[in-house]
């Protein structure tokens, strides 16, 4: 479905936003999306990558109870390094976090890296991650992303539209019953500044109402959605019922990065995510649980001047509403698998849910 049937933004404080060329964090200049997606038989996982350009500051917003994360303390506004090469998102629970490892590699032999000594080759990849759970869940337990998921997701990374739906670290993900994945969105700010986000949802919570309807449908004034039926809503309730039931601690978790190209500082970048997570309970209920490792990163390039007072307002206001937009852009494009006959799920998507209750 093209990009303009899946949401525009919302106004913003200042007036009206528009999305930018493509609705993606890539609308930012400099900022690049690979995916991984391993989806063969016995396999629902996958790694993506978003690679900022040389000089972007980061900051991040931890607040779900059961988090798996790499250099988010080197992200505190107190801490020294004040640069960021890339931002990893995988699946396979811990197991993930070795996906980062494969990244790094790439940028440092792109000569990216945190100087650490006076030779050219003295110098450290910055590259925070977080991961979701996804274990078992296309039949094998243990498989899981892993260093050469992270390489190739980094010699994928490019610009322009970045591919949603059921990529990359949101292949085995899922929400509400149904599936999840990765979705993406962008709003151009009336001062200039673009704002956008990517996000991966596997979370315990879901994107619909009791009457199946999306939570931040107001967000869209021109989603493309066909009204449920009683028929839909009752499967959709079973759908839920089946996965509250299987749910464990740790096993969910929604990931966001948000990426603008205002100046702003660690601090800044900090306080931007953490509004950022203002996107997740608009498009998803219940939100920030202790079976969710909820994460959201900020980036910010500093290709535009920094924002201040209502501009910085609306600059966070507009980044958690690219997030629930993305939240819902993720569940649309999101397909169906069924990884059964491996011993994993059969995982509808929302829009086959539609069309075969």
């Amino acid at each position: 479905m093209p990009a303009a049937h899946l949401g525009r933004p919302a106004s913003g404080i200042l007036g009206q936003v528009q999305p930018g060329p493509d609705d993606a964090i890539t609308d930012i200049g400099g900022v690049l999306v690979g995916h991984c997606t391993r989806d063969e038989p016995g396999w629902l996982t996958g790694v993506t990558v978003v690679v900022a350009p040389p000089g972007t500051v980061g900051g991040v917003a931890v607040r779900g109870g059961g988090p798996g994360t790499r250099e988010t303390d080197l992200l505190d506004p107190r801490n020294l390094v004040d640069a960021v090469d890339a931002v990893v998102l995988a699946g396979g629970s811990a197991f993930g976090l070795a996906a980062a490892d494969g990244v790094a590699a790439g940028l440092y032999a792109a000569g990216r890296g945190w100087p650490v000594g006076p030779g050219d080759h003295e110098r450290v990849p910055i590259v925070p991650a977080a991961i979701l759970f996804d274990l078992g869940r296309g039949g094998g337990w243990l498989n899981h992303p892993g260093p050469a998921d992270g390489a190739a997701a980094f010699a994928a990374a490019g610009a322009g539209p970045v591919q949603q739906g059921s990529v990359g670290a949101g292949t085995g993900a899922r929400t509400g019953g149904l599936r999840g994945g990765v979705g993406t969105a962008s709003a151009i700010l009336p001062s200039g500044v673009t704002v956008g986000a990517l996000v991966v949802v596997n979370a315990v919570g879901e994107p619909f109402g009791h009457d199946a309807r999306m939570l931040a449908a107001h967000l869209a004034a021109d989603l493309d959605l066909p009204t449920p039926d009683a028929g839909l809503v009752a499967a959709y309730r079973k759908a839920r019922a089946a996965a509250v039931e299987a749910l464990r601690a740790g096993t969910a978790t929604t990931l966001a990065v948000v990426a603008t190209d205002a100046t702003l500082t660690k601090a800044a970048c900090s306080t931007l995510a953490g509004v950022a997570h203002d996107g997740f309970a608009r498009a998803l209920s219940p939100v920030h649980t202790a079976f969710d490792g909820d994460t959201v990163f900020a980036l910010a390039t500093g290709a535009r001047p920094g924002v201040a007072g209502l501009d910085e307002v609306d600059l966070q206001t507009a980044a958690a509403d690219c997030v629930a937009r993305a939240i819902m852009r993720a569940v649309l494009a999101a397909t169906s698998a069924d990884r059964t006959a491996d011993g994993g799920l059969a995982l509808a998507s929302y829009r086959d849910a539609l069309i075969a209750h």
